[in-house]
């Protein structure tokens, strides 16, 4: 099984055997794009070549044993293109991006933001699609015009790479996408006609939604040398459930990437509302059932490190960040607010922005960054705390994956702030494992969840060593910091 992992700053292959085991990986690293403050930018070409040249490299020498493709993808990120030439009219609006902000908040001054939640299951955000598509229609020249002649087409990453990889022959996504874009009706799995119409979205713009595992199409002869079926896509945080074995109802994972995605499983029903800013999403569909997940989202988790390594320069490499952790025995009273791109659940702030408090002639680089890796585990902390008491799911331990999870010291301070024991997947990328497990279903390589299941291996628990006081005592200094933050850029 072949997992693309289309990412916010990189792109990844996996070639994964029929035991799960990862036999061949290819990771590349893509440009960000900042035009102007809050705004975040990718080229659709490089998210293509990049995708491209890693499926490439990790299925070198084994195309023609290749079973099926999955496909998982950065979610929100926002591609408009050309139908017929197949050229995006602008670079991706990423999901970090804040320029639609005035959108939301004219939809909400008009009063639609508890149909937006009732609807879709979302807190009205400039995180997510819908608004951006809006952003593209009204801002690119002559680009209205094309939707309304049925000239262009809107897709997220996977829908865009779908479309590439099968020469143009399939415009579809699956409900777990569909989900994040603030024009899906959860309830009814269908594009929502009010929405579509007070963003001023022509329906002939939208990919076809079909079930998370099953042949969506064949990618073209001339891609990878054959024609393979596509099996499975998933946005990369439902993939990373689906990943974890997380099939019942309640279980819980955080996968620690560029941001932070606590998702709990929900069972066949959407999780009822929350007041705690928590998402309702649906999680995959599956041989015609659908599970739906409660979703708080962190902004920027492992992208504080990244932005201390390129922005400030405090480290060369993000690996170096364990050491330090390690030998720095505390933050001195530090705290760091990473709201680089706004504060995601439960705050839910576009204009909160990056704080660090707390700082005297003493402190120390060090303590900053280790400042910046417990606002990872805090801002995880917040989520988990508004799921419980939402969902009353009383939590016995957090499943976790991702790139930063491979942190021992980051996993351990976790489970010291969370206070129960961490699991790590003995496999970092379970977000490629999730689709590489719905495109095996799909295409008959195992034969059930319960096979699936069985599969899944532990690489270490991480249980908690902090004193109850000690946890207290940081948990309230953050929420001081974090209420400074709020509303820093809001316009007078």
């Amino acid at each position: 099984m072949l997992s693309l992992d289309q990412g916010t700053t990189s792109s990844r292959a996996v070639l994964f055997d029929e035991q799960c085991r990862p036999a061949r990986s290819a990771k590349e690293e893509f440009r960000q794009v900042f035009p102007r403050p809050g705004w975040v930018e990718h080229n659709p070409a490089a998210i293509w070549s990049t995708q491209l040249r890693t499926a490439k490299r990790a299925g070198r020498r084994h195309v023609n044993k290749i079973s099926g493709i999955g496909v998982t993808n950065q979610r929100e990120t926002t591609i408009v293109w050309d139908r017929r030439t197949g050229k995006p009219i602008h670079n991706a609006i990423v999901w970090q991006d804040r320029r639609t902000a005035p959108i939301i908040d004219d939809l909400v001054s008009r009063g639609y933001g508890s149909y937006i939640q009732k609807t879709t299951g979302l807190v009205p955000d400039a995180y997510f699609s819908g608004p951006k598509i809006k952003w593209l229609l009204d801002n690119i020249a002559k680009a209205r015009k094309k939707a309304r002649e049925g000239d262009l087409l809107f897709g997220t990453v996977d829908t865009f790479l779908i479309w590439k990889l099968t020469g143009g022959r399939v415009h579809a996504t699956d409900p777990s996408n569909a989900s994040r874009t603030m024009i899906f009706d959860i309830n009814r799995r269908v594009w929502d006609r009010r929405l579509l119409d007070l963003l001023e979205i022509p329906s002939d713009m939208l990919p076809e939604v079909k079930p998370s595992s099953g042949i969506l199409g064949y990618t073209a002869k001339n891609v990878l040398g054959r024609e393979i079926p596509i099996g499975g896509v998933a946005g990369d945080q439902q993939a990373a459930l689906f990943g974890q074995a997380g099939f019942e109802k309640g279980a819980a994972k955080n996968t620690y990437g560029t941001g932070c995605f606590i998702l709990l499983n929900a069972g066949n029903r959407p999780p009822p509302l929350s007041r705690q800013g928590l998402i309702s999403t649906i999680a995959w569909s599956l041989n015609d059932k659908v599970t739906y997940a409660s979703e708080g989202s962190v902004f920027i988790g492992g992208a504080v490190i990244q932005w201390l390594r390129d922005q400030l320069g405090l480290v060369k490499k993000a690996s170096e960040t364990e050491l330090i952790g390690r030998e720095t025995r505390d933050s001195g009273g530090v705290f760091f607010v990473p709201a680089l791109a706004g504060l995601g659940a439960p705050y839910w702030d576009m204009y909160a922005r990056g704080l660090i408090i707390g700082i005297t002639r003493d402190t120390t680089k060090n303590q900053i960054i280790r400042a910046a890796l417990e606002s990872i585990c805090l801002q995880t902390v917040d989520v988990l705390e508004a799921m419980t008491e939402t969902t009353r799911n009383r939590l016995r331990a957090l499943r976790v994956d991702g790139g930063a999870s491979v942190n021992n010291f980051l996993m351990q301070l976790q489970a010291d702030l969370l206070g129960l024991p961490v699991e790590r997947s003995a496999i970092p990328e379970t977000t490629a494992l999730g689709v590489a497990f719905l495109a095996g279903l799909a295409v008959d390589v195992w034969s059930d969840l319960k096979e699936l299941k069985s599969l899944r291996k532990v690489d270490r628990v991480f249980r908690p060593r902090m004193s109850a006081k000690v946890r207290a005592e940081t948990r309230v200094g953050w929420r001081r910091a974090v209420q400074r933050a709020l509303g820093w850029a809001r316009p007078n």
